[in-house]
């Protein structure tokens, strides 16, 4: 009961326009998510401003660096294992039978600046064709930065080593993304900080709080990016669920982001409940779906070799496979999440631009899940799909596009799926080649549930952009 008055009392009204209320009345589904998320991000956006400032600027820069190790010597290792169980070392059993001690919420504050104003060298390596920079790097430095917080929560805020994590007796692993929210573009101009910090943790998991903020110009700063981050702690030799050391919160602003935390993780788990891979569309929903097949499917057969501005979402699907390179790894030698992130967002990324026709622009990543990871050596596959489009006032032109990445056995032909990503572009009306937009249309069951999971996406993301 105290953490909903404080969480109630923490979180600021969020007034819906009219418009946006009228909508979701019709859709009860998405109006609790609506509200929710959209007082989450005023309020994470808000209280991370007052906790960073009890952090010690001393350890804002320190984060656990981990101790480079040869692939060789990592395959040696391996195989050394498989020959014989390696003894137990004393401070795996140390940390396994001593009381987790715990940590204070700020100590795992963290930051990294890239200087794009001050480094002509740095900005290069980030720019894009167009003058902007890569969504995808930055997506990349996020998850590994979120991974590096999660480390010094567990070993300290003065740990710069990560050790090897044979030693450590543990390792951390991404287990799913949130929402990644664009409220602005990055601007190359300026230098871009990165932030984050713990603010909750269960038995094993830890929810992160991660921001993207433009500094420096003589200007103010300014968010241009709140996401969410959701890693879990293994144990480094049974690879099962091991304990994370839990948080001390001592002011207001503590006690609001760790019940919001709190309340994060529920409702993901409410959510993974009244998926639709779980549970049947609404009454509205299957509705709204029969209608538009009708006016777009049934009676206007699409042809692909005819203009027309509706495609079958099945004829949206390109691939990309890629072998999986040691050079990618992560700490327990498996292939590092943000890269795949990376190369997730660039295939999405180029399977919008040909589906528009024309540039687009990132608004949203709107949730990614880690099933199982990716081993070093295997062949993946990655395949995208468009999967609900549409347009508002603002955006003429908004693409919800799905990416799945599968690891496939060469010896069967056989496809595991690893994860599954949801990012939302958008195209401005210069930048259309058409001033009719294109429709993608579902034409079995699957792609009409697909379909209706992009179109919940996209208008929570449409009133939570609406509400702030």
């Amino acid at each position: 009961m105290f953490r909903r008055q404080l969480l109630s009392f923490h979180r600021p009204q969020i007034c819906l326009p009219r418009a946006a209320q009228r909508c979701l009345a019709t859709n009860p589904i998405l109006a609790n998510s609506v509200v929710e998320e959209a007082q989450d991000i005023a309020s994470v956006d808000r209280l991370l401003k007052a906790v960073r400032k009890r952090a010690d600027p001393a350890f804002h820069n320190v984060m656990p660096m981990r101790t480079a190790v040869l692939w060789s010597e990592a395959l040696l290792n391996s195989a050394l294992k498989n020959e014989a169980a390696e003894p137990s070392s004393p401070l795996i059993q140390q940390e396994t039978t001593d009381e987790l001690v715990p940590r204070n919420m700020h100590d795992s504050y963290s930051e990294l600046v890239i200087p794009f104003a001050l480094s002509p060298a740095v900005l290069e390596q980030y720019i894009n064709a167009s003058g902007g920079i890569r969504m995808g790097k930055l997506m990349e430095n996020l998850d590994s930065l979120a991974g590096s917080i999660a480390y010094k929560h567990l070993l300290g805020p003065g740990v710069q080593e990560l050790g090897r994590i044979q030693d450590r007796g543990f390792y951390i692993v991404t287990a799913s993304v949130d929402r990644l929210d664009m409220y602005q573009q990055v601007d190359p101009s300026r230098d871009l900080r990165l932030s984050g910090q713990v603010m909750y943790t269960g038995k094993s998991s830890m929810e992160i709080a991660m921001k993207m903020e433009s500094i420096g110009g003589d200007q103010p700063d300014q968010t241009a990016m709140i996401g969410r981050f959701s890693m879990v702690c293994r144990d480094a030799r049974t690879h099962k669920a091991r304990k994370v050391h839990p948080l001390i919160v001592t002011t207001d602003e503590e006690r609001a982001l760790y019940a919001l935390g709190e309340h994060i993780k529920q409702r993901r788990k409410k959510a993974a409940s009244t998926s639709l891979s779980q549970v049947p569309p609404s009454s509205e929903e299957a509705s709204e779906l029969h209608s538009f097949y009708l006016q777009h499917g049934q009676g206007a057969i699409i042809h692909s070799n005819q203009v027309s501005n509706r495609v079958w979402m099945g004829e949206t699907s390109i691939d990309n496979c890629m072998l999986m390179f040691p050079q990618e790894r992560n700490v327990h030698q498996k292939v590092f999440g943000g890269y795949l992130m990376r190369l997730a967002y660039e295939l999405g990324f180029s399977n919008a631009t040909i589906f528009c026709r024309g540039r687009v622009r990132f608004l949203s990543l709107d949730g990614i899940s880690f099933a199982r990871p990716v081993p070093i050596g295997s062949l993946l596959r990655l395949e995208s799909m468009i999967i609900h489009t549409s347009s508002s006032a603002e955006h003429p032109v908004l693409v919800h596009v799905g990416v799945k990445a599968n690891v496939v056995d060469v010896k069967t032909g056989s496809e595991q799926m690893t994860n599954d990503f949801r990012f939302t572009w958008y195209q401005d009306q210069e930048h259309m080649s058409s001033s009719i937009p294109r429709q993608v249309v579902p034409k079995t069951y699957q792609e009409a549930m697909l379909w209706l999971e992009g179109k919940r996406a996209l208008e929570l993301g449409a009133q939570i952009r609406r509400s702030l």
